[in-house]
């Protein structure tokens, strides 16, 4: 079960790993019982990613969906995170071993094609506390913190730090054009988010909306549906945090949010990750002091929330083809 034919299905699934902007700054190298995880250097983002924190955040993403697919497959895996601190391109080494997958992170499985990235007004209707406890210990069982955000204070300080965040980059040169290069792909494409996937801001907003600030696109929002009172939805807002700030703890952080999204996706929640708040270094140290005044490191923000009423299925984004990502082998 773990000849490379095998092990190319496997990866061919972690290829559904959301990634900012839909970029994929992945590479891979599959040899017999092992599979390579690397950094795709040339999909980095300078303007909106000046520290390669996206990069490694992207990856960790797919790096976690590789094991999800892994177990799914009845393959238990050993996994050697930045096996070499000469060479931080190569992210992962995962070495098939006798025995079973992880049931855990087999059951996660069927979420892999099903899950989407829901930019669009959600539901009025409440998450159940129980689907975030849930949702939080999927991020502990990897040593992650998922913070919630939780009560009209803390909301606002988050609303403000993510505005900061917004008008650092919109001022940042090469940021506005970065933008409209990776948001307006041509349908057809194999990266990046085409405008079809992009909805226009819900109209009647009280409260300020907390998503990246995109030019709008042709995806319809959902109905307004009558009294529900203003276009403010019941989302909630959980932050990803790590007790450090090292190339393995990003790594391992949106491992976490990669669980996070797939056990979502099991409950019928949607899902919206969210990276513009920690990409600015300013930004990401004022939610940390000043927003959730934790000792953790936020690496992540991810919305969650049941999809609106009436809400049409979102169509899958675009993927590069598995030969365009593989790496040659030694």
């Amino acid at each position: 079960m773990s000849e490379p034919a095998d092990l190319a299905e496997a990866v061919e699934h972690a290829l559904r790993a959301p990634s900012v902007h839909n970029t994929q700054p992945w590479l891979w190298r599959i040899a017999p019982g092992v599979v390579e995880l690397h950094a795709d250097w040339t999909r980095h983002l300078p303007a909106t990613d000046p520290d390669r924190r996206d990069v490694l955040l992207s990856c960790g993403a797919a790096l976690h969906h590789l094991q999800v697919s892994l177990a799914a497959r009845g393959m238990a895996a050993h996994v050697d995170r930045i096996p070499d601190p000469e060479n931080l391109g190569h992210l992962a080494t995962v070495v098939i071993q006798p025995g079973a997958g992880d049931a855990h992170d087999a059951s996660l499985f069927s979420s892999i094609d099903r899950r989407r990235t829901d930019r669009r007004q959600m539901s009025h209707r409440a998450v159940p506390s129980s689907h975030l406890k849930a949702l939080q210990e999927e991020a502990s069982r990897v040593g992650v913190v998922l913070v919630p955000v939780t009560g009209p204070a803390l909301r606002e300080r988050l609303a403000a730090a993510m505005a900061q965040a917004a008008d650092t980059q919109a001022g940042t040169p090469g940021y506005p054009s970065e933008l409209q290069l990776w948001t307006h792909r041509h349908t057809g494409g194999h990266d990046g988010i085409s405008i079809d996937s992009l909805p226009p801001p819900p109209v009647g907003l009280i409260n300020p909306s907390l998503l990246r600030d995109v030019p709008s696109g042709r995806l319809r929002q959902p109905s307004h549906l009558a009294g529900h009172g203003a276009a403010d939805d019941a989302a909630e807002f959980l932050v990803v945090a790590t007790h450090d700030d090292q190339p393995l703890d990003r790594l391992r952080a949106v491992e976490a949010t990669s669980a996070v999204l797939l056990a979502a996706t099991q409950l019928g929640l949607a899902t919206t990750p969210l990276s513009q708040a920690v990409e600015v270094d300013v930004t990401r140290q004022q939610l940390r002091h000043q927003v959730l005044r934790i000792p953790e490191q936020p690496q992540l923000i991810i919305r969650v929330g049941w999809p609106a009423t009436g809400a049409a299925e979102l169509l899958l984004t675009p993927r590069r083809d598995l030969r365009s990502v593989l790496l040659p082998s030694p």
